[in-house]
C-alpha cells in the first residue's frame, strides 16, 4: 500500500470516529458539555425544548454543511428563526484545543447552540 493511500486511509478512520463521537454527543448530550447563548436560554421553554430536540434529531448532513464530514455543525429552523449547534474539541482542562478530536478519553467535546444571528 501506497503511503499517500496509508495516509488518505488514516485520515478516513479518523474522521470516522470523530463523526460517530460528534453523533453519539449530539443526540444524547451525553459525553461532552452542551452550553446555550443568551439568545437560546431567552426563549420561552416550549421553543428552547425544540431547538434542542432539532438538534437531536438532526442528520441532513451534506457536503455543502459537511464539508469535513465530521458532524459537528448543524443548522435548523425553529419558530422563522434559524438556530446553530457547533462542536468545538478541547482538551480535557478545557484550556486548549484537543490534539486528537477523535480519541474521547482524552477530548471534551463543547457544543455550543446559538441564534444564527448570535455567530
Amino acid at each position: 500500500m501506497s503511503k499517500d493511500l496509508q495516509h488518505s486511509t488514516a485520515r478516513s478512520e479518523r474522521r470516522a470516529k470523530i463523526r460517530a463521537l460528534n453523533d453519539a454527543f449530539r443526540t444524547t448530550f451525553v459525553g461532552g458539555r452542551v452550553m446555550m447563548t443568551v439568545g437560546i436560554a431567552a426563549l420561552t421553554n416550549g421553543l428552547r425544548t425544540q431547538v434542542l430536540q432539532k438538534v437531536r434529531e438532526f442528520d441532513a448532513f451534506d457536503d455543502a454543511n459537511d464539508p469535513w464530514d465530521e458532524h459537528d455543525f448543524v443548522s435548523i429552523e425553529v419558530d422563522r428563526q434559524t438556530v446553530f449547534a457547533k462542536i468545538d474539541y478541547y482538551d480535557l482542562g478545557m484550556r486548549y484545543r484537543s490534539d486528537d478530536p477523535s480519541d474521547g478519553e482524552k477530548t471534551c467535546r463543547i457544543m455550543t447552540i446559538m441564534l444564527a444571528e448570535e455567530h
